[in-house]
C-alpha cells in the first residue's frame, strides 16, 4: 500500500477572551471538516489548534482579577477545550504558547534570526493598541484616530525594543504572492495584502519591556518577545522544529492556515517574512474566512449580540450547529446567523430530508423484507438514474471539497438526498410489496435506498461526524468499514452484501415546533 500523503492544517491559536462566541466554533468547525475530509480521502493529517496566551492585555486582566496570568488563561483554555469536545473537533494537537516546548522554539527562532543580522536593538516610539497587541502609524489609524482593527483608542509608547527587519523581505514577499496565486485566498484578501505591502513595510517591533508575561528574549531577559512573533511561530512547535525530526520534514510546509480575515495580514506578511529569515519554505495557502453577522449586524460585545455556542449546542445539538454554519456560509464571505434560520434548516434539511429518508427506508426494509436487503436482479430507468446521480454527486463533492467550496459540496449532497426521497415516491415500494410481479423490483428499490444512505453517511462524515456514524450504525454496516473508507478509491455505489440485515430506525433530528419554541 502506498504511503499516505501528509497534510498539515491549522486554525489560528485563539486569544483567551473571557467569553466564548460562535466565531470560535465556526473557524474550528471549518478546519475540522477539512481535516476529516482529507483523512477520508487517504491523507495523513496533522490538525493543529491552540491558544495564544501572552501579552500585556492578559497580564493586566489577570491582575485585575487577582490571578496570575497562567491561572487566568488556564480557566479560559479549559473552556476552549470543552467546546472542542462538544463539537467533536478532531485536532491532533492543542498548542499553548505558555508551554515550555513552545518557549524553546521561539527562543531558538529568535537566536537564529538575530545571528543572521535580521534582528537588532533600537528604541520604539509609536502608537500601540493593547487589545489587538498591534503597533500602528498615524496614517494607519481610522478616521477617529483609533485602532483600524478594533476601533479602540491607541496609546503612545516609547521603550527600548528589538526589531525584526520586515522591510528587507517586502519585495521577495510580493514576488512570492505574484508567482503563487493561491497562496492567499480568497482573491479579495490577496488584493488587500498586495496593496498593504506596496504602501511600504516598516521594521517590526518584536519585544517589550513594560510587562513580563511572555517569553524572555534569550540573553536579554528584561525584554519579552512581542506577541505576534511568539504566536505565529506556534505552527512550528508541535511538528518538531529545531529537532531535525522526521515529523517536521514530513509536515512542513503547512498545507493550509485557516484564519479570520482580520488576521490575514499577520499570517501573510509578518509570518512569511519570519520564515524567509529562517530559510524555511512558506505555507502553501492562507485562507481568510469571513465574519459571522447576527441578524444582519456584526457580532460584538458592545452590542450585546455575541452568540454563545455552548447554549446553541445544548439546545440543538452539535451536528445541527455544524451543519448550519457550513451549509449557510460560503467560505471566505461573511455569513448571517439567526435563530429562525437555524430552526428552518434543522426542520427542512435535517428532520424532513435526511431524517425522514433514513426512517422511511429502514421502516420499509423491516416491514417488507424483515430487515434483510437483497442484491438487485433487475434495474429500471429510475434505478439507473439514482445510481448515476449518486456517482455524479460523489464526483462533484470531491471536486468542491478539494477546492474548499464546502457549502457547495454539502448543497450537492442534499440535492442527492432530495432525489432519493423522490425516488421512493417514483418506485412506490408500498405498492410493489402487494404485487407478486414486482418483488424483484422491490428488492432493487430497497437495496438502492440502503446504498444511497451508505453514500450519504460517508459524504456527510466530515460535516456531521456523529450523525454519519448513527446512520452507519442504523444501516448495521461494519464499523471498521466506516473508519477505513476512502472516498477517492471506493466504488460510488453498492457496498451492501447480499442478505445484509439492517438495524432498527431511530429518529436523528426531532422536528422543532416553532410556535412552542418561541413561547418558551
Amino acid at each position: 500500500m502506498a504511503e499516505k500523503q501528509p497534510y498539515y492544517l491549522t486554525t489560528p491559536i485563539y486569544y483567551p477572551s473571557a467569553k466564548l462566541h460562535i466565531g470560535h466554533a465556526y473557524c474550528t468547525t471549518l478546519a475540522d471538516t477539512i481535516a476529516r475530509y482529507k483523512r477520508l480521502t487517504g491523507y495523513d493529517v496533522f490538525f493543529l489548534t491552540g491558544s495564544d496566551e501572552h501579552g500585556q492585555k492578559i497580564q493586566q486582566t489577570a491582575a485585575a482579577a487577582g490571578l496570575t496570568p497562567l491561572a487566568y488563561v488556564d480557566k479560559i483554555v479549559a473552556g476552549f477545550q470543552d467546546l472542542w469536545r462538544r463539537l467533536s473537533i478532531s485536532h491532533d494537537d492543542f498548542i499553548r504558547t505558555s508551554e515550555e516546548r513552545h518557549q524553546k522554539v521561539v527562543q531558538e527562532i529568535f537566536r537564529r534570526i538575530y545571528q543572521k543580522g535580521d534582528i537588532y536593538k533600537g528604541t520604539y516610539t509609536g502608537l500601540y493598541c493593547t487589545p489587538c497587541e498591534s503597533y500602528w502609524t498615524k496614517l494607519q489609524l481610522n478616521e477617529q484616530g483609533c485602532c483600524p482593527d478594533c476601533g479602540r483608542p491607541v496609546q503612545e509608547v516609547a521603550e527600548e525594543a528589538y526589531f525584526f527587519k520586515l522591510s528587507k523581505y517586502a519585495d521577495r514577499l510580493l514576488e512570492h504572492i505574484d508567482s503563487h496565486p493561491d497562496f492567499i485566498r480568497p482573491t479579495s484578501r490577496r488584493n488587500e495584502m498586495i496593496s498593504f505591502i506596496k504602501q511600504g513595510l516598516e521594521d517590526l517591533c518584536i519585544s517589550r519591556t513594560s510587562f513580563d508575561w511572555g517569553i524572555p528574549v534569550p540573553g536579554d531577559e528584561k525584554h519579552v518577545i512581542y506577541v505576534w512573533f511568539d504566536a505565529l511561530t506556534n505552527y512550528l512547535t508541535p511538528i518538531g522544529f529545531g529537532e531535525e525530526s522526521e515529523k517536521f520534514a514530513r509536515f512542513w510546509p503547512a498545507d493550509l492556515h485557516l484564519v479570520g480575515k482580520e488576521i490575514v495580514r499577520f499570517h501573510t506578511i509578518i509570518w512569511p517574512c519570519i520564515l524567509m529569515a529562517l530559510d524555511l519554505p512558506l505555507p502553501k495557502q492562507v485562507y481568510g474566512h469571513g465574519w459571522l453577522i447576527v441578524d444582519g449586524d456584526k457580532m460584538s460585545k458592545s452590542k450585546g449580540n455575541v452568540v454563545d455556542p455552548i447554549a446553541l449546542i445544548e439546545e440543538f445539538g452539535a451536528d445541527a450547529i455544524r451543519y448550519f454554519l457550513l451549509r449557510e456560509i460560503t467560505l471566505g464571505q461573511d455569513g448571517n446567523i439567526s435563530r429562525d434560520a437555524l430552526i428552518t434548516r434543522i426542520n427542512a434539511d435535517l428532520a424532513n430530508d435526511l431524517g425522514n429518508l433514513l426512517h422511511r427506508s429502514l421502516n420499509m426494509i423491516g416491514k417488507f423484507r424483515q430487515g434483510v436487503v437483497a442484491r438487485p436482479t433487475v434495474e429500471g430507468e429510475a434505478d439507473k438514474e439514482l445510481r448515476q446521480k449518486g456517482a455524479e454527486t460523489l464526483q462533484g463533492y470531491l471536486k468542491d471539497m478539494d477546492n474548499l467550496e464546502l457549502s457547495e459540496a454539502i448543497k450537492n449532497v442534499w440535492s442527492f438526498i432530495s432525489r432519493t426521497n423522490k425516488y421512493i415516491d417514483e418506485k412506490t415500494p408500498w405498492a410493489a410489496a402487494k404485487d407478486e410481479a414486482r418483488q424483484a423490483d422491490l428488492d432493487t428499490t430497497l437495496y438502492n435506498l440502503t446504498a444511497a444512505l451508505r453514500l450519504v453517511s460517508l459524504m456527510i462524515a466530515p460535516y456531521m461526524p456523529d450523525t454519519a456514524k448513527k446512520i452507519w450504525e442504523q444501516l448495521a454496516l461494519p464499523a471498521e468499514d466506516f473508519s477505513a473508507a476512502n472516498l477517492k478509491t471506493m466504488e460510488s455505489w453498492g457496498g451492501i452484501p447480499d442478505g445484509h440485515r439492517v438495524g432498527t430506525p431511530t429518529q436523528l433530528f426531532p422536528r422543532i415546533e416553532v410556535e412552542k419554541n418561541k413561547a418558551r
